[in-house]
């Protein structure tokens, strides 16, 4: 005979319990005692435990509109005053209910689809999405978006987000990507909106080294990897004179790949190169003029190398 839990007994001796915790008599199948459910889920009996109880659908990513919004809601939910919490459930705060519904949400919603639309367009992974809209958040958060257009405080997120994940694209590639066309006035607007997010939010931004865009320039025009080769030994003879102090990388990366092209027979002009590097044609003529200078080269030189 079998106690059933203080709750009554049956008459079998040939009882298990089965792979869900139900009590099952082997000889009749018959379910004797089914499992209790908790539809409660696992206890939480600390602040840790309940905010790790929170679980609103699926995985989701900074670049997912409504990250952390179920956390959000959890912390912020609030008695209705003079009434039981537990009869009447919870009021919405005011600040919550505003960034889920309202103008915020749709700053947010359009600056991440601004983020995803442009990274698409230049191929960049999701890290530097996720990266590039948490930093967009942290900014919206901070009121660094009021008086600003969303365009460039998004654009500059993704520039940030390029820089910390290694990823060699220029604030001018960002916003060809994004506009279709550089106009100087809003490269400045995403400067600026670049320069407040990195001091404001305080962002840990790796040096760029010339190096590190002579791949890019090479693939997007199609060079060997010789000349690739030839043109980090140049810019690396040129850090060691102290050309490269205080130079943007991207100029000297294009002026050492114009010259290392040069010196392998290869014509390429300055605007070609100037436009992959996202430089001016006069940035890749000075820096040149340079490194000719640094090497002892002259004109006579050069139409050597290219003939």
């Amino acid at each position: 005979m079998y106690e059933l839990g203080g709750t009554g007994s049956y008459e079998c001796k040939n009882i298990e319990r089965d792979e869900f915790g139900n009590l099952i008599c082997k000889d009749t199948g018959e379910v004797i005692e089914e499992q209790a459910f908790d539809e409660s889920g696992p206890k939480a009996y600390t602040p840790e435990d309940r905010e790790r109880k929170v679980h609103y659908g699926g995985v989701v990513k900074p670049s997912d509109v409504h990250w952390n919004v179920g956390a959000e809601l959890a912390a912020e939910k609030q008695p209705i005053k003079g009434l039981q919490p537990q009869r009447h459930g919870y009021k919405l705060p005011q600040r919550t209910a505003r960034t889920v519904g309202g103008t915020t949400n749709k700053n947010l919603q359009q600056a991440i689809s601004i983020i995803r639309d442009v990274a698409s367009k230049l191929e960049l992974p999701d890290i530097i999405v996720d990266e590039a809209s948490k930093i967009y958040r942290d900014a919206l958060d901070k009121g660094l978006t009021r008086g600003r257009s969303i365009e460039s405080i998004a654009a500059a997120a993704l520039y940030a987000a390029c820089r910390i994940h290694g990823a060699p694209h220029t604030i001018q590639k960002i916003i060809e990507a994004m506009k279709g066309s550089v106009d100087p006035e809003v490269k400045r607007d995403v400067s600026r909106s670049y320069r407040l997010i990195v001091r404001d939010l305080n962002l840990k931004i790796p040096v760029r080294r010339p190096e590190d865009f002579v791949y890019t320039i090479i693939n997007a025009l199609g060079l060997p990897e010789k000349v690739a080769d030839e043109a980090i030994n140049i810019i690396r003879e040129a850090r060691k004179r102290g050309l490269t102090a205080g130079k943007d990388p991207n100029g000297m990366a294009g002026a050492a790949v114009y010259l290392a092209a040069l010196r392998h027979g290869i014509r390429k002009t300055q605007k070609e190169i100037a436009n992959v590097a996202g430089v001016t044609e006069v940035t890749i003529r000075n820096r040149y003029k340079e490194i000719m200078k640094l090497l002892n080269l002259d004109q006579e030189d050069l139409a050597r190398m290219g003939s």
